[in-house]
């Protein structure tokens, strides 16, 4: 099967040769499975679907794309189901109920969109669906990572200083008001990753958004300007989501949220 040659706008030539990539990952993938079988780790078989998930999903998304860049009203649509997405799978690593839910989906939204608003009002980037729709997508991931640190992390607190909690509840403050008091810690600790990541970028790894404008043969300095668009963006993504998704959950998981109720009202 003979490459295919990607012309980019610098003249660079990216060769994607089809044959020679799933070799690739054929070697890699049985290199790590074989790595945790030696070493008697767990997962094998869930890592295993996690990378053909990875390559069906991934080729899916890459003709959805590629539609949508001939259908820019399409975007709105797959935006939207990213944000549902998201919002659900935050919501269940978090534990969390329906109204739960809601509250993980209006904190992943207003971060992104915050974003998102001000890169495309600027002009920072193109308003086009070839570059805020990536740059959007990228912060959808980045709020949804937040929201579920943030989420756990607030349960996780509530549930250690759980004596401590109930008392704030005694002296009469409702569940939201009194988880408040752990909201701080819990949304401070979710930025962490992020805060690394954008100290580190370029001298312990290259960012994801960085590599991937090098390897299209864009200039380094376009592809330094766009990802610090990114990590500068996932800054102000993350603060947003983690104040707002510690605040509009449940400090408790549904079932000890009823259990202390039903204490409550016993006493």
């Amino acid at each position: 099967m003979s490459p295919t040659s990607i012309t980019t706008r610098h003249n660079a030539h990216v060769d994607v040769n089809p044959l020679r990539t799933g070799i690739a990952l054929a070697l890699l993938l049985s290199a790590a499975f074989a790595v945790m079988t030696v070493g008697g780790l767990s997962y094998r078989r869930e890592m295993l679907i996690a990378a053909a998930r990875a390559f069906v999903q991934l080729i899916v998304v890459a003709l959805v794309i590629a539609w949508i860049f001939t259908h820019p009203q399409g975007a709105f649509l797959y935006l939207g189901i990213m944000l549902i997405v998201a919002a659900y799978t935050s919501n269940r690593r978090i534990g969390g109920d329906n109204r739960d839910r809601m509250g993980v989906l209006l904190a992943i939204f207003l971060g992104a969109a915050a974003t998102t608003t001000i890169v495309a009002v600027t002009g920072a980037l193109e308003f086009s669906a070839q570059t805020l729709l990536p740059f959007a997508a990228q912060m959808i991931g980045g709020a949804m990572t937040t929201a579920s640190l943030a989420g756990v992390r607030l349960r996780d607190d509530v549930h250690d200083q759980l004596t401590t909690f109930e008392g704030y509840v005694a002296l009469g403050a409702t569940y939201q008001q009194a988880g408040r008091e752990f909201a701080k810690r819990a949304s401070e600790k979710s930025l962490f990753p992020t805060l690394d990541q954008t100290k580190s970028a370029g001298l312990v790894t290259l960012p994801g958004a960085f590599v991937g404008m090098l390897l299209g043969g864009a200039s380094p300095l376009a592809a330094a300007q766009v990802q610090l668009l990114v990590l500068i963006g996932l800054l102000l993504v993350q603060a947003i989501t983690a104040l707002v998704t510690t605040r509009l959950i449940s400090p408790l998981p549904p079932d000890l949220g009823r259990s202390i109720a039903v204490t409550e009202a016993v006493a």
